[in-house]
C-alpha cells in the first residue's frame, strides 16, 4: 500500500532542531508534516545532559554574545563559519526564551534568575541547564509545543529519498517500519534534521540504528556536499560492556566531581598528558591520553582504561551522578560508589556535516535545507560544551521561517512521475534482494574499519587501507538479502542504514587523508602539527571529490576577544 500527502514543508527528523522548525512553520500559518523513524520523545536530542547556552550574563553580567563568539571560534580551531557562529550566539537568548514559552523548567537560584554554570572553554558562566537531562526536558517541551499546535507527526517513518527533480525538491518518499506502508510526501521543501554519523564507529554514544548517516546520503543524492566530515569528535568516557551498549557515554560530570582516570598499571596516566589539569583536562585531550594508554598497551585485557569515583562520598554520588550510578546498575549491575568503571574513547558527535548557506542553511538545492547535526559550520574541529544544543533552536526558528517564505513564494507545485518511479523502484530492489550477504555484518564490517583506521588517531597509510577495506564492503554490499517478517520491516530500514554509512565513511575517510594536519578532534600522527593552509574547509561529493573551501575572516569585534580562557579547577569540557 502506498499513502500519498502533500504539505506546505516537510521536515525528515524529530529532534530538537526538526521540531523546533516545524513549530515555527505552524506558528506562520505554514502547512507542516514532521516524520521521524524514531518515536518524538526518544529522539537522539533526548540523551543530551550538560546544557545549553547562551551570554545571559545571570551569573556573569560581564559576558556578551561577542564573547561568547570568540570563544566558540577559538575552539573550532579557526573552522567554524564566522557568519553562522555570530548568528547562533546572538539568536541564543531568544532561544533560551522560547524554551520558557514552551513550558521548560531551567534549573534557577533563589532569586529566580536562570543558573549557569562553567562548561569547558567559556570565559563565562553561560551553560544553562536542568539537572543532568538538559536535552530531555528540551525534547519534551518542543514535544507538547507541536502537541498543542496541532503539528502531524509519523513516528517510526523511514524516509529512503528526497524527491528532486532540475535541482529543486519537491517531496520525499518512504515506509513505515512497522508495517511497510509506503509514503509519497510531496512537499515543497525539506528540513533535513536527521542527526550525524557516528554510528559508523565500534564505539559510539549513538544509539542502534541511529546517526548511520541518514542525512548525510539523503542530502548527497539530492545534490548537495558534505563539509568537514573528517570532524568527529570523540569523548573519553564511553562504557566497553555490554557490546549492544558500548560506547553509552559516562558524563563528564564524573570527572569534574573528583573522578580519576588509571591505566590497568593503576597509574593516574594524565600526569603525562596535562599535569596541570589532570583529569580536568579538555575532552580531546583526555580522549587522545586513554587512546594512547590502551594503544601503547596499558589499558585493560577489554581495550579500556578506569575511571574511579568510588573514593567519593556515597552522597555525593547518588546526588550529583544519579544518571551515572543508575546507567551503571542497570548495564553492568556494577556498583559505582565501590567499583571503579572501564572506558574508552567513543565517538559522539559529527562536527562536519552537510554543507549550508550561513544565511539560512539551504544546501544548494532549491528547496532542502540542513539543521542540527546533520549540518556544518559552527563547530569547527571542536565542538563547545553546550552549543549544539542552542544551535538546534536558533536555526530551528530561521531555517523554518525561510522554508516557509521560499514555499509562499512558489508560482506552481512542481511534479516527476519519473522520479518518484525511481524511488519506487529502489525500495523494490532492495525488498526483492535475496542474497548470502547479511546488512548487520555488513554494518559491523564499516564500524571495525572506522575504528580501526579513522578513530582517535589517524595516519595516510591506515586511511588508504580503510578505504580499501571499504570498497570490499561496498561490493559485499551487492549481494545482500533483505528479509522482512512478521515483527516489520526493520530489515530494508537496515539495508538504507548501510547505504547512508558506506556514503558517510567513504567522505570521512577521503576528507580524514586530504586534512594532512593535527588539528582539533583530529589527530594525524604522519602530521603532528597544524598546518596554515589547511585553515579550509573540506567540501566533498562523490563526483568532485575533496576540494578546499576558504573560510571567512572573523570581524574584528570578535576577534580581538579571543584569547586563552582560565580553567584553574575548572572541569574545562
Amino acid at each position: 500500500m502506498e499513502r500519498r500527502l502533500a504539505t506546505g514543508v516537510l521536515v525528515i527528523g524529530t529532534g530538537g532542531s526538526g521540531l523546533r522548525a516545524a513549530i515555527e512553520l505552524a506558528g506562520r500559518g505554514t502547512d507542516v508534516l514532521a516524520v521521524g523513524k524514531r518515536p518524538r520523545l526518544d529522539a537522539h536530542t533526548s540523551l543530551a545532559a550538560g546544557g545549553i547556552n547562551a551570554a545571559l550574563g545571570t551569573m556573569d553580567p560581564s559576558d556578551s554574545w561577542q564573547q561568547h563568539a570568540a570563544d566558540t571560534i577559538k575552539e573550532s580551531y579557526f573552522l567554524a563559519d564566522p557568519q553562522i557562529v555570530e548568528t547562533v550566539v546572538r539568536g541564543a537568548e531568544e532561544g533560551i526564551r522560547d524554551l520558557e514559552r514552551y513550558g521548560m523548567s531551567f534549573a534557577r537560584e533563589d532569586d529566580g534568575r536562570i543558573s549557569q554554570r562553567f562548561f569547558g572553554a567559556h570565559t563565562w558562566r553561560r551553560t544553562a541547564f536542568a539537572g543532568d537531562y538538559t536535552g530531555l526536558e528540551i525534547q519534551r517541551s518542543l514535544v507538547a509545543e507541536a502537541e498543542r499546535l496541532g503539528i502531524p507527526i509519523l513516528d517510526g517513518v523511514y524516509i529512503t529519498r528526497v524527491l528532486v527533480d532540475d535541482n529543486t525538491v519537491f517531496g520525499a518518499y518512504g515506509f513505515d517500519i512497522n508495517d511497510g506502508t509506503r509514503y509519497l510526501i510531496h512537499a515543497d521543501a525539506v528540513i533535513l534534521a536527521a542527526g550525524g554519523h557516528t554510528r559508523i564507529w565500534r564505539r559510539t554514544s549513538s544509539r542502534r540504528d541511529e546517526n548511520t548517516g541518514d542525512a548525510f546520503r539523503l542530502a548527497v543524492e539530492a545534490g548537495a556536499r558534505l563539509r568537514d566530515a573528517e570532524l568527529v569528535q570523540f569523548h573519553p568516557s564511553g562504557i566497553l560492556e555490554p557490546e549492544n551498549a558500548a560506547g553509552t557515554l559516562i558524563s563528564e560530570a564524573a570527572r569534574g566531581e573528583g573522578g580519576v582516570l588509571r591505566n590497568a598499571l593503576g597509574e593516574r596516566f594524565m600526569e603525562r598528558y596535562d599535569p596541570q589539569r589532570m583529569e580536568l583536562s579538555t575532552r580531546d585531550r583526555v580522549a587522545l591520553a586513554a587512546y594512547t594508554e590502551i594503544k601503547e598497551g596499558r589499558g585493560t585485557e577489554k581495550g579500556g582504561v578506569w575511571l574511579d569515583v568510588s573514593h567519593l562520598p556515597r552522597e555525593t554520588i547518588m546526588q550529583r551522578l544519579p544518571r551515572v550510578y543508575q546507567t551503571m546498575m542497570e548495564l553492568q549491575m556494577l556498583d559505582i560508589t565501590r567499583e571503579p568503571i572501564e572506558i574508552a574513547p567513543t565517538a559522539h558527535y559529527s562536527m562536519g556535516g552537510v554543507r549550508v548557506r550561513p544565511e539560512d542553511h539551504g544546501t544548494g538545492v532549491d528547496g532542502l535545507y540542513a539543521i542540527g547535526e546533520a549540518s556544518s559550520g559552527l563547530h569547527g574541529a571542536n565542538r563547545l560544551g553546550g552549543n549544539s544544543l542552542i544551535e538546534l533552536l536558533v536555526y530551528g526558528r530561521i531555517v523554518g521561517r525561510a522554508a516557509g517564505d521560499y514555499s509562499a513564494a512558489l508560482a506552481a507545485q512542481r511534479r516527476s512521475a519519473s522520479v518518484v518511479a525511481q524511488a519506487r523502484a529502489e525500495v523494490d530492489g532492495l525488498l526483492a534482494a535475496d542474497g548470502t550477504e547479511n546488512v548487520r555484518a555488513l554494518q559491523r564490517a564499516i564500524r571495525n574499519t572506522m575504528s580501526e583506521y579513522a578513530g582517535v588517531v589517524r595516519d595516510e597509510s591506515g586511511l588508504t587501507a580503510g578505504l580499501e577495506e571499504l570498497d570490499r564492503t561496498r561490493e559485499r554490499a551487492n549481494d545482500i538479502g533483505v528479509h522482512p517478517d512478521i515483527a516489520g520491516f526493520q530489515d530494508l530500514a537496515h539495508a538504507f542504514d548501510l547505504k547512508a554509512s558506506l556514503l558517510a565513511a567513504q567522505a570521512t575517510l577521503e576528507s580524514a587523508r586530504e586534512r594532512r594536519e593535527t588539528r582539533g578532534c583530529h589527530n594525524r600522527s604522519d602530521y603532528p602539527q597544524s598546518d596554515p593552509e589547511l585553515q579550509v574547509n573540506l567540501v566533498w561529493s562523490p563526483g568532485t571529490g575533496v576540494v578546499r573551501e576558504a573560510i571567512s575572516p572573523v570581524p574584528a569585534e570578535i576577534a580581538e576577544l579571543i584569547r586563552d580562557v582560565s580553567t584553574a579547577g575548572k572541569l574545562v569540557e
